[in-house]
């Protein structure tokens, strides 16, 4: 395949990490824009939160879907792993910093595990089960994320994924951890949500 053929794939898993599920569901559902209800986050949390279980479900679904698919085109055209990897890492920064609606985006939980689940199945495995042991002992999804997103390119280097694999993996943690900023500094405080309790 052409290194210019290839990379547009990169650019076209970029602008369909853009399209942001939480916003276009709220907008079909004529729902409250999420980036300026509740937490102000248009991910599936904050979709439930403003519209119910339905729109939160359509949400989570869109978010990872854009995840999945970028990679799986990506091995389709692409041999070997750098491609797929980097188009994994541009779907998630299409999530975080969306050309379509002003480069404000989500925190990108359901786009990394949809990369992973398609670029490194066991790494996805290991931080789904990462998530749900600390959810399930400290009911608070926020930390369960990030613990997840510090586990994955630990997995990845231990299960000697490719170099790519890896990195791109780890580069999504860093940034995953960044967008998390605030919930860890309520985390440090005592004030994040917790899951099954209405604040």
């Amino acid at each position: 395949m052409e290194p210019n053929a290839a990379w547009s794939i990169v650019i076209a898993a970029y602008l369909l990490g853009s399209l942001n599920a939480g916003i276009l569901v709220s907008r079909l559902l004529g729902l409250p824009d999420p980036r300026q209800g509740g937490s102000g986050n248009p991910g599936a949390t904050n979709v439930l939160r403003l519209g119910g279980k339905g729109a939160a479900a359509a949400t989570l679904g869109g978010d990872v879907l854009k995840g999945v698919i970028p990679v799986l085109l990506a091995r389709a055209w692409a041999p070997g792993e750098l491609i797929p990897a980097a188009a994994a890492l541009a779907a998630f920064l299409g999530h975080l910093y969306p050309v379509f609606f002003g480069f404000r985006g989500g925190k990108g939980v359901a786009t990394a595990l949809g990369g992973l689940i398609a670029l490194a199945p066991a790494v996805a495995g290991i931080g789904a089960l990462v998530w749900l042991a600390v959810a399930a002992v400290f009911r608070i999804s926020s930390l369960a994320a990030l613990v997840a997103a510090v586990a994955a390119p630990v997995a990845a280097w231990y299960l000697g994924l490719a170099q790519s694999v890896v990195l791109a993996t780890a580069v999504m943690a860093v940034l995953l951890l960044w967008r998390h900023r605030s919930n860890i500094a309520n985390i440090a405080n005592g004030t994040e949500s917790r899951i099954g309790r209405k604040d």
